[in-house]
């Protein structure tokens, strides 16, 4: 029998070695710890979510925020939260301060300057996506969506697929879960800014510090990086984005890595589509008013019963209803209700019925036969004694008055044939002058343009009345003192002074239906006007340098302008909307002329290089270009009444014609070009000679030995005739309605000289 028993706590004497213990106690232990801590970090988070919900139920909203405020930095189990979480948002503000720092900042970008605005906008969806994460993460649900139902209708466009993805991170949990928050919360969004901007909008946000500043300070330190570039301001149809269209760029290095990295398009990325030359444009003619169709009809009828048509030429009705018949789509038309215009007169009826006289009446082109191109007169008016102060010329459309504008501030008009002008002032009843000074500007006219006019009948379809006249009545004008004026060819004085521009005025041009007239001047902006109001109708910004030609499309519901130094663009804009429908980019020169070919659907430029570029509307693409007038200018374009040829007028002193229809560019001759491979002439022209040949200097044109003279043009092969002046740099060309060109140039006996 062993007399071996168990240890007793009170046994002194007896030896005890402890025995190694099972561990099942110690391992209960730790289960009932973490049990423990669960239990702890659940209640903690149940605790929070009751007196959070208690305090909103009784409304105390700013103990509600303050004990928020104090919980932030503690995790569910109630330790300190650790600071290298992803999730971790930073700074606090209180909930209602995003909104309220969105709105702020986005009504400064608004109401800034429109140069400014496409690129300051690229922070809104920084801003926004940043406020709404912060305020879902702390769990002020209901400014998150307030915040977000605000705020959506700036992104829909830009952004649907991320809004998508955002309305589904309603809860703070999910702001953990989701790997669209993950990826902008773990990558700093890049935000490309022009170094000229970045100064204005830290300066902004440092002055409105209290209204805006702060959260943006601290979203774009927290969670974006801004990096400057070199370069200017991007909107949608600056200088930056035509430099890209020019060669065929959509985006620069900049701007690829704007957004968030692992994303489509990079995410944030919103100005991949800026230049947009599709839309749908309405280049059909303006529909002509059901009445005074009527009365056209009615009178050409009467008209072809007194005066029957030779042999082989239609008749007037019969000519006039093939000029109106639609032959486009109904949708290709412009509607008649979207410009208002003054009632039909007699004199409107008039002019409609000798319009459809010389239609059928006029010299045909038909384009080239055998590589021959057609047999273009052109009737050269030449100014002397001008002393060099003629700026502008323009002709009367019935061809009876020529006005030149001057840099000495005055305009003078003379009489083509050198018949007495014509006065409605008593004592000027008898006075018998050929030509009239009007003055009123105070600096140089840099643009004149007549109103519409026509030969008249010869009888008076309105017995018992007066015969309407159709002679030009108005003459417009403009100035470098930044005033438009409205002369009367009657009492020859001013009627209305026009003020709008900021700065001189250089081009303006009536709209081919009369009442309206464009402006451009040095303020970059593009006006529409009507002869009956002292404003403007219409501004059109968007240019980023200033308007160095104006001119209408035939239907008279768009306009074009052209911009001059760093800009070289040329914008479509509607009259109907005042947007810019077309951007066309390609001129590396001063585009110095404008002009919209009679169809429609062709437009032509021309630049000091001498270059003349034709543009497809439809498309908003370029057709060809043509080269032949040397360098220095060409300040006129005009196109014959088939738009199938092209006349020109530059400081070369030549006058030359092109055939449009010919396939873009053809066989190339080869070109004399110096060092710098600019193609470089002094003058040229063809005498009739195959196109495509090289051209020979014209008599009594600088042809010096210089490096830069006395150099061939290179001519492309659709020119079809060249016609040299001696010494007269040629201003103006216009066909008229019969097809006959007419020219207007200044003599200056002293240009070789000046030239070597």
């Amino acid at each position: 029998m062993s007399n071996t028993a168990p240890p007793s706590a009170g046994a002194s004497g007896n030896s005890f070695t402890p025995q190694p213990q099972p561990s099942a106690t110690p391992t209960a232990v730790a289960s009932t710890s973490a049990g423990s801590s669960t239990t702890t970090a659940t209640s903690n988070q149940n605790l929070n979510q009751i007196v959070t919900d208690y305090l909103l139920k009784k409304g105390y909203k700013r103990t509600e925020e303050i004990f928020r405020q104090e919980v932030k930095d503690l995790d569910e189990t109630g330790k300190p939260r650790d600071h290298n979480e992803s999730v971790n948002l930073n700074k606090f503000f209180p909930a209602g301060r995003y909104l309220k720092a969105f709105k702020h900042f986005a009504s400064w970008i608004d109401n800034g300057v429109d140069l400014y605005k496409f690129e300051l906008e690229k922070i809104l969806w920084p801003l926004f996506i940043y406020s709404y994460l912060r305020l879902v993460s702390q769990a002020s649900y209901a400014h998150a969506k307030e915040l977000f139902e605000k705020v959506r209708y700036r992104f829909e466009k830009t952004h649907p697929d991320e809004l998508k993805e955002l309305s589904s991170i309603g809860l703070s949990f999910h702001v953990r879960e989701s790997a669209f928050a993950k990826a902008y919360l773990e990558n700093k969004y890049v935000i490309p800014i022009s170094k000229s901007l970045i100064g204005r909008l830290f300066h902004v946000l440092e002055r409105d510090i209290e209204q805006c500043g702060a959260v943006i300070l601290d979203i774009i330190q927290q969670h974006c990086r801004v990096d400057s570039v070199d370069r200017g301001p991007i909107e949608p149809f600056s200088f930056e984005a035509i430099y890209r269209r020019a060669r065929q760029q959509d985006l620069d290095e900049a701007d690829i890595q704007e957004g968030i990295p692992g994303f489509s398009n990079r995410s944030g990325l919103k100005n991949r589509n800026i230049l947009d030359n599709t839309a749908a444009l309405k280049l059909g003619p303006f529909p002509i008013d059901n009445e005074l169709r009527g009365d056209v009809i009615a009178e050409l009828e009467e008209e072809d019963r007194l005066h029957p048509p030779r042999e082989g030429l239609p008749t007037l009705v019969a000519e006039y209803n093939a000029l109106v018949k639609r032959e486009l789509p109904d949708e290709q038309y412009p509607s008649r209700n979207d410009i208002p215009y003054p009632p039909s007169r007699a004199r409107d009826v008039v002019m409609e019925m000798q319009k459809v006289r010389e239609n059928r009446d006029r010299f045909r082109i038909e384009g080239r036969t055998g590589g021959v191109g057609p047999g273009i007169s052109v009737c050269m008016f030449t100014f002397h004694n001008h002393l060099g102060s003629f700026s502008c010329i323009d002709f009367s459309k019935d061809q009876q008055l020529v006005a030149v504008g001057t840099t000495e501030s005055y305009i003078r008009v003379w009489s083509v044939n050198g018949k007495a002008l014509k006065s409605r002032l008593p004592p000027e009843k008898d006075l018998k002058v050929n030509n009239r000074k009007l003055i009123g500007h105070s600096a140089p006219v840099y643009s004149v343009a007549f109103s519409d006019a026509i030969a008249n009948i010869d009888r008076n379809i309105y017995e018992g009345e007066s015969q309407p006249e159709t002679d030009s009545k108005l003459l417009l004008s403009c100035s470098a003192d930044g005033q438009v004026r409205l002369w009367s060819l009657e009492v020859w004085t001013c009627l209305c002074i026009y003020k709008g521009h900021d700065g001189p005025v250089h081009s303006l041009s009536w709209s081919p239906h009369g009442h309206y007239f464009v402006t451009g001047g040095w303020d970059k902006t593009v006006r529409i006007w009507s002869q009956d109001h002292a404003s403007a109708h219409r501004l059109l910004v968007g240019h980023d340098t200033a308007i160095s030609a104006v001119t209408w499309h035939p239907n008279g519901t768009y306009v074009f302008s052209a911009s001059d130094e760093s800009d070289k663009s040329i914008r479509m804009w509607s009259v109907v909307t005042g947007d810019c429908v077309r951007l066309f980019a390609g001129h590396t020169e001063y585009v110095s002329a404008l002009e919209c070919a009679p169809n429609g659907t062709i437009l032509a430029s021309a630049d000091i290089g001498g270059n003349i570029f034709l543009w497809d509307l439809a498309k908003g693409t370029r057709i060809k270009r043509c080269r032949g007038h040397g360098r220095g200018g060409i300040w006129s374009l005009s196109f014959s009444v088939e738009s199938n040829v092209l006349v020109s007028g530059g400081q070369d002193n030549t006058v030359r014609v092109w055939d449009v229809e010919m396939p873009a560019e053809g066989s190339r001759p080869v070109a004399q070009q110096d060092g710098d491979g600019t193609i470089v002439a002094v003058g040229g022209q063809n005498d009739g000679k195959q196109a495509g040949q090289p051209a020979q200097p014209a008599s009594g044109v600088a042809s010096g030995t210089g490096k830069r003279k006395g150099k061939d043009v290179m001519i492309t092969p659709d020119q079809i005739s060249a016609f040299p002046t001696k010494k007269t740099p040629v201003l103006k060309v216009q066909f008229t309605r019969m097809n006959l060109v007419l020219a207007g140039g200044c003599y200056y006996p002293d240009l070789q000289e000046t030239a070597r």
